[in-house]
């Protein structure tokens, strides 16, 4: 819901950035897989029960996934590395709630599994409708500098990241924010599988 007003406003700053990074030795791929293995790194800090630690791997992976995609963009967006970026992604996305798993089971365990069920929603929903957009050459104003077309909703990747954010300040409430955001993921796909549904069975 907020990436389509956020990311024209990071965007600059993201080229900056990415014109420093433009040297010889450095690719966007390169890019993808360290700000991957940074992110892994949540995984333990998280079962350890080291949450600022675990901020701060959230923070890095984030930038450096903002960074690839600027510099993709200045050396030529590739399929492949496209393909890289979103599925490494997903891997992120789903090892910081199966960390606060870890972190507290007896109190984590039933509100975390909620929240992968409903990443499962949204990145099903996702991917399904990218690849026939793709098929269908449909276009995509809003987010022209994807690699993917999809369709927007309630949980983005913005509000996604306030949550691991709002959840390592404040692990005592994970339980109560991954149920809220598991709900308002679920209503993500059900618009995201409606109006892919209507927008194909349209063409």
């Amino acid at each position: 819901m907020l990436d389509r007003h956020l990311h024209p406003r990071i965007k600059p700053s993201l080229n900056r950035l990415a014109q420093w990074l433009d040297r010889p030795g450095v690719s966007p791929d390169g890019v993808t897989l360290v700000g991957f293995a940074i992110g892994v790194l949540t995984l333990p800090f998280l079962a350890l029960g080291w949450y600022l630690p675990a901020l701060v791997a959230i923070v890095l992976n984030r930038l450096l996934d903002g960074l690839d995609g600027a510099l993709a963009r200045r050396r030529g967006l590739t399929d492949a590395g496209g393909f890289l970026d979103i599925a490494l992604d997903f891997l992120f996305y789903a090892l910081v709630p199966f960390g606060f798993i870890f972190a507290d089971p007896q109190a984590n365990a039933l509100a975390g599994s909620w929240l992968l069920f409903a990443f499962i929603g949204t990145g099903s929903s996702f991917l399904a409708f990218a690849a026939l957009a793709a098929k269908h050459n449909i276009d995509n104003p809003g987010y022209a500098h994807k690699s993917f077309y999809y369709l927007g909703g309630f949980t983005e990747g913005t509000e996604t990241i306030a949550l691991f954010v709002l959840s390592c300040l404040f692990p005592q409430y994970f339980g109560w924010m991954a149920w809220i955001f598991g709900g308002l993921c679920w209503l993500t796909t059900l618009t995201r599988v409606w109006s892919g549904y209507l927008t194909l069975k349209c063409i």
